[in-house]
């Protein structure tokens, strides 16, 4: 049995796709630490606080036996009026949210139509659940409302839903929200809007993309907690009745270990911290402009949010570029099939509060030299 695992990890090998664990290294332009919150000491502040005042660390239970927490409660009640949703439930991951949405909500004779570049905790959720799925072309909103619009004329009666990410994880570009919450409308079909890259960045007060639309009984949207608010998990926020189904019908939440206590009260914190910190948002909104201009300076062309691709093609090139910047002190991951299209093999470089403009700076020099080195050396 040792045998196909070797011969399947030497296939990846070979074709440039083996992953490993590496340990941080160098300067952060890898995380999604955008707010540069996870090692901040109003965070560390809030967990000892917590601490002291009796908050658990493990919940011992799921939800439905012993481990539902007042932590979770308060974390989810603030969420809610936050955002302005009717409720939300708290995950211990956005992976995990995403499936118990997708595999427990559309119903049987539904229809999930969802851009070719979801998440793919998305992708997951849907094929473990009963509704029928469409992939349509990037951020093209008349295709969502052709493929509905079909979809009916072929007899479908069910409920359509909608899924898109707010602003994409490895491209950094925006979904056009608005026409799809048209569009959502139009067919009465449910909108899920998974906002993990804009909590906390974008937005009013960091509510995301998606701010305007919270609350409407056919909107949904996912904020996680593990990235601009520098903690863990994720919020679904929601109608109450539908996550009341999720509590009751989800295998994914019902026999899950709920999150740890003392991590809900750190997130409530982070959401308290994120309220207030346009200060934050303002400077990574300056990192990005400069960094920017400073890209497209060297021809590289910019992707206007702190999600920042420079796609080179092969995957044994953007592995040996990611490894050359490594050697330059530059914490940067190669992003390679299937987590993006065959043929876009990738840098995925972050910009968060960890570095500065001159760092930036510095490294997009170094990134043109080494492009350049390796055209000229290119066979």
């Amino acid at each position: 049995m040792a045998d196909v695992y070797e011969r399947m990890l030497g296939e990846l090998a070979h074709a440039g796709r083996l992953r490993a664990l590496a340990p941080r290294t160098g300067i952060d332009l890898s995380s999604n630490d955008y707010l540069g919150l996870a090692d901040s000491p109003e965070l560390a502040a809030a967990a000892r606080a917590a601490l002291d005042r009796g908050v658990p660390v493990g919940s011992g239970g799921s939800r439905l036996l012993r481990g539902n927490h007042p932590e979770h409660e308060a974390l989810e009640a603030e969420a809610a009026r936050l955002f302005g949703t009717e409720t939300a439930l708290y995950f211990g991951g956005g992976f995990v949210a995403n499936f118990a949405l997708f595999s427990c909500l559309p119903q049987r004779g539904d229809l999930v139509v969802h851009d070719e570049l979801i998440h793919a905790s998305v992708h997951e959720g849907m094929r473990a659940g009963r509704a029928s799925t469409r992939a349509v072309p990037h951020n093209d909103a008349t295709a969502v409302d052709e493929a509905i619009s079909r979809w009916r004329t072929d007899g479908g009666t069910g409920r359509p839903w909608i899924s898109v990410e707010s602003l994409y994880s490895m491209d950094g570009d925006r979904a056009p929200i608005d026409d799809l919450a048209a569009i959502a409308e139009r067919h009465d079909a449910m909108l899920v809007i998974d906002e993990a890259h804009a909590t906390g960045v974008l937005g009013p007060c960091g509510h995301g993309l998606a701010a305007h639309l919270e609350g409407r009984p056919n909107v949904l949207s996912l904020h996680t907690c593990g990235k601009a608010l520098g903690a863990a998990g994720a919020l679904l926020c929601l109608p109450r009745t539908m996550r009341d189904f999720i509590v009751n019908r989800s295998r994914s939440f019902i026999y899950a270990t709920a999150p740890a206590p003392l991590m809900a009260a750190v997130v409530r914190a982070g959401l308290a911290i994120s309220e207030t910190a346009d200060d934050r948002r303002a400077q990574l909104a300056r990192l990005v402009a400069r960094t920017g201009e400073t890209l497209a300076a060297h021809g590289i062309a910019p992707s206007g949010s702190q999600i920042q691709p420079v796609i080179v093609g092969e995957d044994a090139r953007a592995v040996e570029l990611a490894r050359r910047m490594q050697a330059h002190g530059y914490d940067i991951r190669a992003i390679r099939p299937p987590t993006v299209p065959p043929g876009t093999a990738r840098l995925r470089m972050a910009l968060t509060l960890n570095t500065d403009e001159a760092t930036v700076a510095c490294m997009i020099q170094t990134l043109a030299d080494e492009l350049a080195a390796m055209k000229q050396n290119a066979p």
